[in-house]
């Protein structure tokens, strides 16, 4: 069953965030400013339509979707990419399409804190809590 995940998160841990950024091709300065970001994540859920929006020091970035409608995520740096996100049992499951394949990620909540994989070709996966 679906839930609601609205609310606001602050990073507490980041495990292979280095490891993920390496497999789609971001070169070694910019991983090594982002792994020292410590980010907070804002989700806004109203229905099946939700807001993302992940504030750091360096930069904002916010994405907004509506579930089982494909869009189109820009993100300055990396390829365009296709995604289409939907509800896995109480996870919420994006698949993306674009240069890089099998590429995506899930949001789920365990307790009070908010749980984010991303994976990338090859089963690259960063695990980051807040």
């Amino acid at each position: 069953m679906p839930v609601d995940i609205s609310g606001t998160w602050d990073m507490v841990s980041n495990h292979n965030f280095d490891g993920y950024m390496v497999a789609l091709g971001i070169d070694f300065a910019t991983r090594k400013i982002a792994n020292l970001l410590k980010t907070r994540k804002v989700i806004e859920q109203d229905g099946d339509v939700f807001t993302f929006t992940t504030v750091s020091s360096l930069k904002n970035y916010k994405s907004s979707f509506k579930l089982g409608e494909e869009f189109e995520e820009m993100t300055k740096g990396l390829d365009n990419r296709k995604c289409l996100v939907n509800w896995v049992g109480d996870h919420l499951v994006c698949v993306q399409k674009g240069e890089k394949k099998d590429r995506g990620w899930t949001h789920w909540l365990e307790g009070d804190e908010l749980h984010l994989v991303w994976s990338s070709h090859q089963w690259v996966g960063c695990h980051q809590t807040k």
